[in-house]
């Protein structure tokens, strides 16, 4: 993994990379007929649009398609590192990927948080330790197929988020105003236009269609925090930590949403779509 000129590593490694990857997101993942997938698909079998050559066959037209919910996932760079090497010199897709690669793909999505959480500089306190974390989680992603079926991953998860917690109220500490908690509320569907959120705890929050028209989300904690159809029109999320591009990709937004650095804008935010 490589890092920043300031030995942070590197996010750009974090991200699903189709082209270096065997559609393994297209045969492991279960998904229901619902407004996000036009049909059912069992988990292992390949979806009906994996072509032969292991790409979308309607990737430029998912979305009208009625498969809202592949453009809103991420593997976070899971496939690559499983079909190039996890597996070493594989040609072809296997079974044992399909069931390796959904543990990877858990180690990579705690490794943008801890990479994230080291660029934080008031949980500098707690960096040793992150970096500390970060390597063990790094270790165990690199591990072999029999490894990574034995791991505990739930158990290394909550020792990671313990860290990640830690870090998490020291930067928002920093920030001024007055830091609601409303980690793991329910928010559904809920006004909160214009709402001062600024270092606010909105970890796993449901905020799904919420509408967060101009608010100000500033240096906020949004990690697990659903954000289906939540409105971001004109929302401020500058310095906003531990958001993830599926998550973005999930609400809605326009030209004048203000998003960290780490994600992009959407294509469908201007589109209109």
């Amino acid at each position: 993994m490589r890092n920043d000129p300031a030995g942070v590593p590197s996010l750009g490694e974090l991200r699903g990379d189709c082209a270096r990857c065997f559609g393994l997101c297209c045969v492991a993942l279960p998904f229901a007929a619902s407004a996000d997938f036009a049909l059912d698909k069992e988990a292992g079998r390949p979806c009906p649009h994996l072509g032969g050559d292991d790409r979308c066959t309607i990737h430029a037209r998912l979305r009208p398609s009625g498969f809202t919910g592949c453009t809103v996932y991420d593997c976070f760079g899971a496939g690559q590192r499983v079909s190039r090497v996890t597996f070493g010199a594989a040609d072809r897709r296997t079974d044992a990927m399909t069931e390796v690669f959904p543990l990877v793909r858990h180690l990579h999505e705690l490794l943008w948080y801890l990479t994230e959480a080291l660029t934080l500089p008031a949980a500098r306190p707690v960096h040793a330790g992150l970096r500390r974390m970060r390597e063990r989680t790094e270790e165990l992603a690199a591990g072999t197929p029999g490894e990574l079926a034995a791991l505990d991953l739930a158990a290394h998860r909550r020792e990671a988020d313990g860290l990640l917690t830690r870090a998490s109220r020291l930067a928002r500490a920093a920030v001024r105003g007055p830091r609601q908690d409303r980690r793991r509320a329910d928010l559904l569907g809920a006004r909160l236009r214009g709402a001062d959120l600024r270092g606010a705890d909105l970890r796993g929050a449901c905020l799904i269609a919420a509408d967060l028209t101009g608010a100000d989300l500033r240096g906020a904690d949004l990690i697990g925090a659903d954000l289906r159809d939540t409105d971001l029109t004109d929302a401020d999320l500058t310095g906003a930590f531990f958001l993830t591009q599926p998550q973005v990709t999930a609400a809605r937004g326009s030209a004048g949403t203000r998003l960290p650095g780490s994600v992009s804008r959407p294509a469908h935010w201007t589109a209109g779509l």
